[in-house]
């Protein structure tokens, strides 16, 4: 590999917890799961591979023999997915049953389309004493139109990938979930490794979300708790030109890769996928023929490394089916060798299961956000040997003389979203609480040399969960039980939000003049009320500065660990992020006295946009500047409402009223704000 990828670069414990089982054979997060089966709508928020499957066999055992719950069906978004849920025998492991598919019941194997044969059988299992079903979500659609919501009383319904639900009226399998909560007959779990759209519509209605019994394992438990896997590297490189001409600077031949190449009518496409394909080969080395038994294409590299690559872009069906099987093949798990490379274009993500892989490569951004986590998901698996992975987004540079520079810039704007968001998830958990006099240390905190200090803002962690605890001075505190459960559970939902917010993103990264408050108090602020508008004022400002806190501190952990590098020429440049839990505990060590000010005044794109000029042309930084530019500001009557409110605080604290001759920029904001609605008050601006 010839280029250095700018990433975030997350460090794990290796500890092993993750992989153990208990005496019932549960794994962490599935004995975590399973303490709440007795609820009626429960949520498992996890990574991939972290055996969200085998905790809802668990359950839904339960349920059918201990609960009362008639039959169980089991609803995945395709249908290789529904391999996940064949026979396990679990009572092998330590459990009291074995979790069984009478092979009729999995319809995600059976012949048909979704709404004929496979509709009818799943009506005709309803009327059945089997206990068990699968089918994808296309097939459960089309019954619930056919039979109605009350054929499915007093029964489980299990809903595999839930980010594909959707709370918007338009989103058929999301109506029908509400239509079943309403009707209040039938339990619901759902599962989701990222409770987030790429398209920001929210999952769930906020009054059927809070119905929910919420289950969370985080990246960090998950990757910490690994036996093997030590490192996770997220990153991307922008290039000019054709991508196959750059693929070999970003594409190790010797790393267990995934590459997806271009959606066909994005800007990085060719449009010829084929023969993006064959140049690939090409550059990697001399082709060697096609093995037979599994279809994967044999090169030969420079270097004498014989590459096995299965190809899963050619359109012809009988060479895919063969390639897709042998890569399914159960004898070939364990199989470090059976395969090198894998080129993809909309297979091997969501559910795809290869725990060698050690680098998801991604060309062109793709469809959400929610995809990208699926494709990085395919890296995270635990291997032995396997010690580091990495996810690399390969993107075009926006060129000067194309027509599509706008194209070009939301497509890099996305990518930073995901990698901001990543960041997140990647992340330990946070748990900020005011500092007061009556404050004091909790149990199971480690608070450093010296331990717990009453007269300053103090750091907890909890090395076994991952857990961070924060005291920050003037942080509003959530009151109700509802925006509680938001601050614990939903913070990257709400920065996944935020981050892709056009508006915010544009201007936080390539608007010199913005104010770091603008965007932490009147974009955050509105994305809250937008997303949370049951929640009192008092609430949406607590949500808001528990979101806003975690997002800088992450920001704030990537510089607290940039040393100054000294090149060859005797310039200065930032240090690569090595370690990013290292850096959240020294940001928030050297930062004693946090107060939520300070976290205010903090523009959390900085730092994306201080890796983004490493890896992009001044002339590029500049043009996308320029484009951004010309999307001038203009203040709503909303944003000026919010800050007079916020100017109204202001004069609590200060005594006076924000002046518009203020040094202070945001004092200057506010006092903007005032004499807005002051014009609007006297018919001076129209509303």
């Amino acid at each position: 590999m010839t280029k250095s990828v700018p990433s975030v670069s997350v460090n794990y414990a290796s500890n092993g917890s993750s992989t153990r089982s208990n005496s019932l054979g549960m794994r962490a997060l599935q004995e975590r799961a399973y303490e709440r089966r007795g609820e009626q709508y429960l949520l498992i928020k996890s990574p991939p591979a972290s055996g969200k499957s085998r905790a809802l066999m668990f359950i839904a055992l339960d349920k059918l023999h201990n609960q009362g719950l008639k039959q169980a069906i089991i609803v995945v978004p395709e249908k290789s997915i529904g391999s996940s849920f064949h026979d396990e025998p679990l009572s092998k492991f330590g459990f009291w049953a074995d979790w069984t598919v009478e092979p009729k019941w999995n319809l995600c194997n059976a012949p048909g389309s979704d709404n004929g044969g496979k509709v009818k059988s799943l009506g005709v299992f309803l009327q059945s004493d089997d206990r068990t079903l699968v089918c994808t979500h296309a097939t459960f659609r089309f019954a619930v139109e056919q039979l109605g919501v009350e054929a499915f009383d007093n029964r489980l319904i299990a809903v595999d990938e839930f980010h594909h639900v959707s709370a918007n009226p338009d989103n058929i399998l999301g109506a029908q979930l509400k239509e079943l909560i309403a009707r209040d007959k039938v339990h619901i779990v759902a599962m989701t490794g990222s409770y987030f759209r790429g398209d920001a519509e929210a999952v769930l209605s906020p009054e059927d979300e809070a119905r929910f019994n919420t289950v969370t394992y985080t990246y960090y438990e998950q990757l910490n708790g690994y036996e093997h896997l030590k490192q996770l590297d997220i990153g991307y490189y922008f290039y000019s030109g054709a991508y196959v001409d750059d693929i070999l600077k970003v594409l190790d031949p010797t790393e267990k890769t995934i590459l997806h190449i271009p959606n066909v009518n994005s800007r990085e496409s060719t449009k010829d996928k084929i023969r993006e394909v064959e140049h690939i080969i090409e550059m990697l080395g001399e082709w060697q023929g096609t093995d037979a038994h599994t279809g994967f294409q044999m090169v030969k590299t420079a270097q004498g490394q014989l590459l096995r690559i299965a190809d899963l872009v050619d359109d012809d069906p009988n060479k895919r089916d063969r390639v897709s099987a042998a890569l399914k093949d159960p004898e070939q798990k364990n199989n470090r060798d059976h395969v090198d490379i894998i080129i993809a274009l909309g297979m091997a993500k969501e559910g795809f299961d290869w725990i060698w892989c050690e680098h998801a490569l991604t060309v062109g951004y793709r469809s959400s956000l929610t995809e990208i986590v699926q494709i990085i998901g395919r890296a995270t698996r635990d291997a032995p040997g396997k010690q580091r992975a990495r996810f690399t987004n390969l993107i075009a540079e926006p060129d000067a003389t194309a027509d599509s520079v706008s194209e070009a810039v939301n497509d890099t704007l996305k990518a930073i979203a995901a990698s901001l968001l990543m960041e997140q998830v990647l992340a330990p958990r946070f748990e900020f609480r005011a500092k007061t006099p009556a404050s004091g240390p909790q149990a199971g905190f480690d608070y450093g040399e010296g331990g717990y200090n009453p007269d300053r803002c103090n750091v907890g962690v909890n090395e076994e969960t991952g857990k961070f605890q924060i005291e920050i001075k003037g942080l509003v505190e959530p009151a109700s039980q509802e925006a509680r459960r938001i601050c614990e559970e939903d913070l990257n939902e709400v920065i996944a939000s935020f981050v892709q917010d056009k508006i915010t993103i544009e201007h936080g990264l390539f608007n010199e003049d913005i104010i770091p408050e603008e965007l932490t108090q009147l974009r955050m602020g509105k994305i809250i009320k937008e997303r949370y508008p049951e929640l009192d004022a008092r609430d949406q400002e607590a949500v808001r500065q528990h979101a806003v806190a975690a997002l800088n501190t992450v920001q704030q952990a990537k510089l607290a660990l940039t040393g100054m590098e000294t090149t060859a020429a005797g310039s200065s440049e930032p240090g690569l992020n090595t370690a990013l839990i290292t850096g959240v505990r020294k940001f928030a060590m050297d930062v004693r006295e946090l107060d939520i000010d300070l976290i205010d005044r903090i523009n959390p794109f900085s730092e994306a946009y201080a890796i983004l000029a490493k890896t992009m042309s001044e002339e590029r930084l500049k043009q996308i500047a320029e484009e951004i530019s010309r999307k001038h500001i203009s203040l709503t009557p909303d944003e000026a409402r919010e800050l007079a409110r916020r100017a109204v605080a202001f004069k609590q604290d200060r005594g006076r009223l924000p002046e518009l001759t203020a040094n202070d920029p945001w004092e200057r904001k506010m006092a903007e704000g005032v004499a807005f609605l002051a014009r609007m008050k006297a018919g001076t601006l129209n509303a």
